[in-house]
């Protein structure tokens, strides 16, 4: 997939929501050839994101901005920095700045959030993962994000991995056959995709070892003790996987379990976008 059509996609659908037949505030009072310049300064402390799709913004809107950046994604930046100055028509500049706040203020939220989780798991082999619970439209940058704020990111979508929920699982009829006909399924059509299974149990997570064939297994819901237990089961055969409901609180106790990667929702669900502000200079 070409995630830059999705953000070009993605940043025409904000112009045509935002500007619609004009920006007639400006317009009406401002000379169509004034020539301007705004910073983007910082009103909370947080990692930066989005300086990037921030750029392409101002460009689709007018190729004559000029942009000087001091700063870059996943910078830490204090209340009052200055990340950015943008020199152009000012018409153009008033016509930006609401998509380009947005953007970032979400971007570096998601950052921000990310970055906490990482530093809970410093010290362990788990990797925190980001989930396809985004919001329509805008997954290209929630994952941007997670990975500016030192995350990894899972599958973009239903494309480029078989996982199998429980779900897939109930509707299959059963973990072997799940698998099995994913297994028939990528020989069949000759795609080369990995195979997820979630489980839901510590039994589950046998009969997953005794099928074979697969890549990961999710262990989703489980206890921190019984985190510990399907890990010494697997017993680095495959990569696992925590999953479900697990917090900053929490993810800590999961990650020393020696689990490989904790998927955490959270990360781009539940955030706090980062105060900003563009004004002129």
């Amino acid at each position: 997939m070409n995630f830059d059509a999705l953000i070009d996609r993605l940043i025409d659908l904000a112009i045509a929501e935002d500007i619609g037949d004009g920006d007639h505030s400006s317009l009406s009072c401002i000379p169509a050839e004034a020539i301007g310049s705004v910073q983007l300064k910082m009103k909370q402390d947080a990692i930066i994101a989005g300086l990037q799709v921030a750029e392409k913004i101002y460009h689709r809107i007018d190729s004559g901005i000029e942009l000087e950046f001091y700063k870059n994604d996943g910078d830490y930046l204090s209340v009052g920095t200055i990340a950015f100055k943008a020199m152009g028509k000012v018409h153009s500049l008033l016509q930006a700045e609401r998509i380009v706040l947005n953007v970032m203020q979400r971007m570096s939220g998601v950052a921000t959030q990310t970055h906490e989780y990482v530093k809970r798991c410093e010290g362990t082999k788990a990797k925190v993962l980001d989930t396809r619970k985004t919001t329509p439209g805008m997954r290209v940058l929630d994952k941007m994000a997670v990975a500016i704020g030192g995350g990894v990111n899972h599958r973009m979508g239903l494309f480029d991995l078989i996982m199998l929920k429980d779900n897939h699982i109930d509707f299959a009829g059963g973990i072997e056959k799940a698998i099995s006909k994913a297994k028939d399924y990528l020989a069949r059509t000759g795609k080369n995709l990995d195979i997820e299974v979630e489980t839901r149990s510590i039994d589950e997570v046998r009969e997953v070892l005794r099928v074979g064939g697969v890549r990961r297994i999710m262990l989703d819901n489980f206890s921190v003790d019984d985190t510990r237990k399907a890990v010494a089961l697997i017993n680095g055969r495959v990569e696992t996987e925590s999953s479900g409901g697990i917090t900053l609180d929490t993810i800590r106790d999961y990650a020393l379990c020696g689990v490989d990667f904790i998927s955490v929702g959270a990360i781009t669900h539940q955030i706090k976008s980062i105060d900003m502000n563009l004004k002129r200079v």
